[in-house]
């Protein structure tokens, strides 16, 4: 009786510690990526990352001293990028992101 007891506990911790981790990887409902996705979607070195976020180009959030990207904003730069007509390698990889972006959330998703 007692030993169900602890199971049950533990189930509902276990529960409650796997929401918090689905919380930290959104804001304000929308899925955030960090530098490692980020960079992986669109193929850049990790200078150039900072160079984006130096520049304004890409909107970026701290949390906890760590670097997130909302999903959206990553869009829009793709976006911005395929309209300013320059062959870079963001508007050749753009159309890799929109399918890759949704991939890594779901597998983000099943590993919590």
């Amino acid at each position: 009786m007692w030993m169900e007891r602890i199971m049950d506990r533990f189930d509902l911790l276990d529960e409650k510690l796997r929401q918090l981790k689905k919380s930290k990887n959104t804001i304000d409902g929308e899925n955030l990526l960090d530098n490692q996705d980020v960079m992986n979607f669109l193929k850049i070195s990790p200078r150039t990352l900072q160079r984006y976020r130096s520049e304004g180009k890409l909107p970026y959030y701290t949390i906890s001293g760590k670097i997130y990207y909302r999903s959206s904003d990553i869009h829009h730069f793709i976006r911005v990028s395929l309209k300013s007509g320059k062959k870079t390698k963001i508007t050749l990889l753009s159309y890799r992101f929109q399918y890759k972006i949704s991939s890594v959330i779901i597998n983000k998703k099943e590993n919590l």
